[in-house]
């Protein structure tokens, strides 16, 4: 056909892929493993711009493996997402006008299952669009249990991820790694719940500054006529107020210090003191100190033995009784009415604008509030110290290396992890409690009540009922997705060996993940992969950047400026998204996305498709005549070129410089294959009717195709599958992504022939560029005069060129003509010989390279005469360099000559 149906193909190829079980992997096959798990998405999640970029590296990843011959897999799943799942569950309870409470546990789990088993598969239906060949068999699910209802699937008994994550709790419970504690942590007031780091959004956002004056009061509580000034965003807490902090020796407060103030608006006193952590240069130098409302305030809190648990906020972030002035008023609300009254009583001293970034929900959208509750906490610092080793020894690679440096400060200064969510989608934390109080850890219910009759503990057992963050579970992923059953130990204080599709596939290969997750999920993997089995979980971690527009931002929905990858898809064509993706994104740096550049992929595509269509064309009219010496030497030319590329791709992707290697096929695609050596093959044509090809040139040619789809199929499967399909029969089930890459090595002959068509193709460039400096046809044959001391090259070579360049004649001779044109070639002079004319305008070029040429030999000469480099180049590098010098003064006085004979 005239144009590639990307959208057909990649329909009929991806079922393909499937009936024929392509991209299965068993752990019985003998070839090693390589083994890629996917960073799970939320279950609640669709296709983003991130999820195109991190995937597409996967694919193209796990494809170069399986074309290598290793027994590749690539295990996809989702993750259950407690927050983001709740959220949406209780939005669409209250459109029916319901609400979570009034549903009960039991009947919201279960709207909660019905909604993800309607929409929590729509995220892994569109990463097959993009053509991940994961092996479906496999897809895994952090709910998983055949015995839960928050299940929907059931992959059989060593498949329960749910049960998997309450025995990892139990464990670390009885090796006293989990405690529980009232602590500060970051509460999200809408979905009333506490939330992890990564999930605290930070916006700019501007809100009023109050500069609020205390009065200071003497031993019998009257005032003495000094006050204290703070300045705060937040004086709805003043209620919880429990000290003013200042910077120690602040000249201004010296005097202050060590005695008490009355809180504006209430009868109640508290201290003056001094704190190192005072950031005196921040609004008047005085800090109020509220304990249970800011993680600051609570630390110093806790070092001046202050009452810690002072809260004035519901968890609702609506203000409770003891804010005393405003009892269930919004936070919000109850900042204005706060700012009204200091001001009505005269505590106001003056109100500002103040712009400071803000910590919202990733989920929800609500502001942020520091709260101290009692939350269930995993030990951090005996698992942190052997995850940093395997980073620092080198057993685990992060990809870029940059990132060793924050990895290495993040767990050198680890703080307990807040696993309990209060939330009802998640896995459920298995501890129950007695009438009195006792706490009781187990598996389930029946082990809890066993334990209970063994402590003789009496009366109902009542569950704790929070669940576990997300974390806790998809930390465990890349050994859970194979065997839930190793995380108890046995009788002899072991942890299981497990199943053949553990043992055979972990630990894996490589993680493809974003820096901001390095902490939160990496380092808890390697942590975990350490404690169960004794292994780090990966080898290598490639570490994308952010996806950003032209203009630097990052791409949101609600900034307008990121685009919707399926309409990119349908636009451009698969395999042109994914190759505009990666035509920009180097590990660890940010991707500035341009939609043009998925059209430069679509481009391409078309490109390589009309060269098919060429190829194919010469199939129909075939001689069995003998190659003639051009063409031979062109197929030559052209496997040398694809086992150099080879090499250089094998090199490229082992360093994970994927958009290097990218880059490397399409030129060898776009300028080798089809600018040169297609022109080169195509057969002559005699009173219009083309000649037909020798069959030992069109087999060449078709073998050359087949290799160059090889080697680009992990970049662009689809439309190489169906090229390599249509170059020749193939047998059902057969596909390129199971093709042999290309086995020739490069050679030293491989070397001599690229280079030197490489200058061929300069000096034919650089004719061309010279008859449109003089206007000269393509049909005026150009003779050239050549001084060389290797004939038999130019002998060789210069018929490939005669039809790009119009060349005549040629001689060897070491002296110019006149009015000719001079052209270096490395050592060798090639004089153009040009009509009588008129002779400035080759004055003006040769002019020209001489100034170029002399900058140049300028800038070597310098680095050559520098000492320390001479001292400190290595020897192929001042070879070189030497080498840029012989021949940037021989090119410099071959033009010199050529200038001065014009006259």
């Amino acid at each position: 056909p005239k144009a590639f149906d990307a959208a057909e193909a990649e329909a009929r190829w991806s079922a393909y892929w499937h009936l024929h079980k392509l991209h299965e992997a068993e752990p019985t096959t003998a070839a090693p493993a390589y083994v890629i798990a996917i960073p799970p998405p939320n279950v609640t999640g669709v296709l983003h711009m991130g999820h195109m970029l991190n995937n597409t590296i996967q694919d193209v990843l796990v494809r170069r493996k399986r074309q290598q011959g290793l027994n590749a897999l690539w295990v996809a799943g989702t993750d259950h997402a407690s927050i983001a799942t709740e959220a949406k569950v209780v939005q669409l309870l209250r459109t029916e006008g319901t609400t979570k409470a009034e549903l009960g546990r039991e009947r919201f789990l279960e709207r909660a299952v019905e909604w993800k088993n309607k929409y929590g598969g729509i995220i892994l239906g569109q990463l097959e669009r993009l053509g991940a060949s994961i092996d479906k068999r496999r897809t895994a699910y952090t709910l998983e249990s055949p015995n839960d209802p928050q299940n929907g699937v059931d992959r059989g008994p060593e498949h329960d991820y749910y049960q998997a994550v309450i025995d990892v709790f139990v464990d670390l419970y009885r090796d006293g790694l989990i405690y529980r504690a009232k602590r500060m942590v970051n509460w999200d007031p809408a979905a009333q719940t506490t939330v992890s780091d990564e999930e605290v959004i930070y916006l700019e956002r501007t809100d009023p500054l109050v500069t609020v004056r205390y009065s200071v009061v003497d031993a019998d509580g009257k005032e003495t006529g000094d006050y204290i000034e703070v300045a705060t965003t937040r004086p709805e807490t003043i209620p919880a107020d429990q000290a003013i902090a200042v910077a120690p020796a602040h000249p201004k407060y010296a005097t202050l210090v060590g005695q008490h103030v009355r809180i504006p608006l209430l009868d109640r006193l508290i201290p003056i003191f001094e704190d190192e952590d005072v950031d005196s240069e921040f609004g008047t130098g005085a800090l109020k100190i509220t304990p249970a409302h800011d993680k600051l305030d609570y630390a110093i809190g806790k070092r001046h033995s202050l009452v810690l648990d002072y809260d004035v906020l519901n968890p609702d972030g609506t203000l409770n009784e003891k804010s005393i002035l405003y009892t269930g008023l919004d936070r919000v609300d109850a900042r204005k009415r706060s700012i009204e009254l200091l001001r009505e009583a005269g505590h106001l001293v003056k109100e500002e604008r103040h712009t400071h970034n803000v910590g919202t929900s990733e989920r929800t959208g609500a502001v942020i509030e520091p709260r101290l509750t009692e939350q269930w906490f995993v030990d951090m610092k005996a698992l942190a110290a052997p995850a940093l080793e395997a980073v620092l020894d080198g057993r685990v690679t992060l990809v870029p290396d940059k990132f060793v440096g924050t990895y290495r400060h993040w767990m050198e200064n680890v703080q307990d992890w807040c696993i309990s969510r209060q939330l009802w989608w998640g896995h459920r934390i298995p501890v129950w409690y007695g009438p009195a109080g006792e706490v009781i850890v187990a598996p389930n219910e029946a082990e809890a009540l066993r334990i209970a009759k063994s402590k003789g503990v009496t009366g109902h057992l009542t569950q704790d009922p929070d669940v576990l963050d997300t974390w806790f579970s998809s930390w465990l992923w890349p050994i859970a997705i194979f065997d839930t059953s190793v995380f108890t130990k046995d009788s002899d204080g072991k942890y299981p060996t497990g199943n053949a599709d553990l043992n055979a596939f972990y630990p894996t290969a490589t993680l493809v993940t974003a820096p901001e997750i390095l902490f939160f999920w990496v380092a808890r993997m390697i942590m975990a992969g350490l404690r169960y089995r004794g292994q780090v979980p990966f080898r290598h971690v490639y570490l994308t950047g952010i996806v950003r527009d032209k203009q630097g931002r990052k791409m949101s929905k609600s900034l307008g400026n990121s685009p919707e990858p399926l309409e990119l898809m349908a636009k451009y064509s698969t395999d042109g998204v994914r190759v505009g993706m990666l035509f920009s994104s180097p590990a660890g740096n940010d991707l500035l996305f341009d939609e043009s550049l998925c059209e430069q992929g679509r481009n391409f595509s078309n490109k390589i498709w009309n060269a098919l269509r060429l190829v194919a064309g010469w199939g129909t009219s075939l001689s069995d005549a003998k190659p003639t010496p051009v063409q031979r030497l062109t197929q030559r030319w052209m496997d040398a070129r694809i086992a150099q590329v080879s090499a250089e791709l094998a090199q490229q992707l082992d360093a994970f410089r994927l958009s290097e290697a990218l880059m490397t096929i399409y030129k060898l695609i776009w300028d080798d294959f089809c600018a040169w050596y297609l022109e080169l093959l195509k057969p002559t044509m005699t009173d219009g009717q083309a000649e037909p090809l020798p069959r030992d040139v069109f087999e060449g040619a078709v073998r050359s195709f087949e290799q160059l789809m090889v080697l680009l199929h992990p970049f662009m499967p689809f439309l190489t599958e169906e090229i390599w399909h249509t170059l020749a029969p193939r047998a059902e089930g057969a596909s390129i992504g199971r093709a042999s890459l290309p086995t020739e090595k490069a050679s030293d002959a491989a070397a001599l022939i690229t280079e030197q068509m490489a200058l061929v193709r300069q000096l034919a460039t650089e004719l061309r560029a010279l008859r449109n400096s003089r206007s000269l046809s393509m049909r005026e044959p150009l003779p050239l005069v050549i001084k060389t001391s290797d004939r038999e090259f130019f002998e060789a070579y210069l018929p490939l060129i005669r039809r790009f360049a119009g060349l005549g004649e040629w001689t060897y001779s070491d002296a110019a003509p006149a009015g000719s044109a001079t052209l270096m070639l490395k050592a060798h002079e090639i004089f153009a010989v040009l009509p009588a004319g008129d002779t400035s305008a080759e004055r003006a070029r040769l002019t020209e390279e001489i100034n170029y040429a002399e900058g140049f030999l300028q800038s070597v000469s310098g680095k050559l005469s520098n000492e320390k480099f001479v001292a400190n180049a290595k020897p192929d590098v001042l070879a070189r360099e030497q080498q840029k010098r012989a021949d940037a003064e021989a090119k410099l006085a071959a033009l010199r000559a050529s200038l001065a004979s014009l006259g």
